[in-house]
């Protein structure tokens, strides 16, 4: 009954169906403000038609109630179109953010093979700079090489010509020395020959003057006994004549020899 009388009353009043305010087009950029501005022009329009004053209490109630309950229903609408477009926006930026995304992604495929086929064009052309130099500097190593190759084998038939005249010098020398030492060791063995014959004939010498000397020692030593015997106790020669007169020819030979010997 309240239904039927709240219709009767919304139509009595010249109020809108829902069906008609939900056909029109709310936008989200509209907001409340445009809604605000609907519902006053409604009540206008339901001034010029009907004093809102001369209602009763229940059809103001129940004309409260109903605003209110299709403002709820307005808002609720309002929502989900705001979901619903929040939604869309959101998958809208998502699918944005992927193309985005995949274009960075292609453009960053697209730098990166540009980056490795500029990269491989300067390793190819480093290593063909490396290769060339590596050659030049094995031709250059081995022209060195060959230089000095060259200059050893010089230098080595130059030192061993050298050590052959050294060689041949030192053999020269060294027969010259050999000679030198042979003269020089003859003449040696002939001194040392010469040496042991004038020891050995000084030797034979000191033999005969040792013999000589003994044998003058013995002719002394019996002049002297002789000379005693001719002498007395006090010294002095005996008297007697014939023995003194031996004595005299015997002192005079062993004086005359002893002479002789030392002549001799």
């Amino acid at each position: 009954m309240a239904d039927r009388n709240s219709d009767g009353i919304k139509r009595w009043m010249g109020f809108k169906a829902d069906e008609e305010s939900d056909a029109t087009p709310v936008t989200s950029s509209g907001g409340s403000l445009t809604r605000i501005r609907e519902l006053e022009a409604q009540l206008a329009d339901l001034r010029s038609r009907r004093d809102i004053t001369s209602l009763s209490k229940e059809e103001f109630e129940i004309l409260a109630t109903e605003t209110a309950m299709s403002l709820i229903r307005t808002a609720q609408q309002r929502e989900e179109k705001a979901k619903i477009s929040v939604e869309r926006l959101l998958t809208e930026s998502k699918r944005a953010a992927q193309s985005a995304v995949e274009a960075a992604e292609g453009k960053a495929r697209s730098l990166l093979g540009q980056a490795e086929s500029k990269g491989r064009r300067l390793i190819e052309a480093a290593e063909g700079d490396a290769r060339e130099l590596l050659q030049t500097a094995e031709s250059k190593g081995e022209e060195m090489l060959n230089t000095k190759r060259r200059e050893a084998m010089a230098i080595t038939s130059a030192a061993r010509k050298e050590a052959e005249q050294m060689v041949t010098s030192a053999m020269s020398d060294v027969s010259a020395y050999r000679a030198w030492l042979g003269g020089v060791v003859a003449e040696a063995e002939r001194l040392y020959k010469i040496q042991t014959q004038s020891l050995e004939a000084a030797a034979s010498a000191i033999v005969q003057s040792r013999s000589r000397l003994d044998a003058a020692w013995e002719r002394l030593s019996q002049l002297n006994s002789a000379v005693e015997r001719t002498l007395d106790e006090n010294g002095k020669p005996k008297v007697n004549r014939g023995e003194s007169s031996v004595s005299d020819s015997s002192g005079e030979k062993s004086a005359k020899k002893s002479s002789r010997s030392k002549k001799k």
